[in-house]
């Protein structure tokens, strides 16, 4: 293990567990310092937070405020924030937490995505619920047809659906073994990659190491999940025992490149749904 005077200090703005849990492993069990890095997670001051802004969010206003380097997020989103940002940040590679986005009701009259033709969807705008909402529904029903409303973070939506304000919410996981413990049904999932924003100001070396530390935890995942389901339940707040959650709503793989075809489709798919300008390229947005 390097010296710690050696180590390369890497400020994280945090995101949900079920992303962030490779952090959580390869902090918890020594794998950044093995890669030369001390991690450390930026001071959350609202955990909760569902302003419509993302910018106003904790992840990127730690980020943009300096007090962190690199967090994860969904994949348009990245590119949404990197072509944004202030301060400057670019899509370093796609995250090792492939998660599932379920669309959620109680409503029994609800069972399919045909049957959500007009039907008010919560989400957290600009997130990954809102974009995988889009995604799943636009071959079901027509694209007019499709409503989605800022209901705010995962936290807010579940408690708007079981109190009736709202008929159908896009959550993750630990939400969707919630939800299927307490009487909801799936109507549709979704899974899907997310992106790490890295601050270019990051040595490429060090961007390297904490790619490698986070796939290297993600392997220790994929061997023994259920050892480290009480990360994620924890959100839950002892609603959920981590033998509740289940083990096929999120997987944990090898972070990989963004190439340049994958990104051409995801900018072109966001600008059909003018969640883009569309002016920005490939080099001006990925590392």
């Amino acid at each position: 293990m390097p010296h710690d005077a050696k180590l390369f200090t890497f400020s994280i703005a945090p995101n949900g567990p079920v992303f962030d849990l490779p952090l959580y492993v390869a902090r918890d069990e020594g794998i950044f310092e093995k890669f030369g890095l001390r991690v450390e997670f930026a001071r959350q001051f609202n955990p909760r937070d569902s302003s419509q802004d993302p910018f106003q969010r904790q992840k990127e206003a730690l980020y943009e405020a300096g007090k962190a380097n690199a967090y994860n997020l969904c994949e348009w989103a990245g590119l949404d924030r990197s072509e944004k940002s202030g301060r400057g940040s670019r899509v370093f590679s796609l995250r090792p937490a492939v998660a599932a986005q379920a669309l959620i009701t109680f409503d029994d009259e609800i069972q399919e995505p045909r049957d959500l033709e007009g039907v008010a969807i919560g989400i957290n705008e600009l997130t990954g619920s809102h974009y995988t909402t889009l995604q799943l529904l636009e071959g079901a029903i027509p694209r007019e047809g499709i409503i989605v409303e800022h209901a705010g973070s995962p936290h807010i939506r579940y408690e708007a659906l079981k109190a009736g304000k709202i008929k159908v919410i896009a959550v993750m996981e630990p939400f969707i073994s919630l939800a299927l413990k307490e009487g909801a049904h799936i109507i549709a999932v979704n899974y899907y990659r997310g992106s790490e924003v890295i601050s270019p100001d990051v040595p490429e070396q060090y961007r390297k190491a904490y790619v490698a530390a986070v796939n290297e935890a993600a392997d220790r995942i994929r061997k023994d999940f259920n050892k480290y389901k009480h990360h994620i339940v924890k959100q839950v707040e002892g609603r959920l025992a981590p033998e509740e959650l289940a083990s096929h709503f999120v997987h944990y793989t090898h972070s990989k490149p963004l190439d340049e075809k994958r990104f051409e489709y995801t900018y072109s798919w966001m600008e059909s749904w003018n969640l883009t300008p569309g002016t920005s390229t490939y080099n001006a947005l990925v590392a």
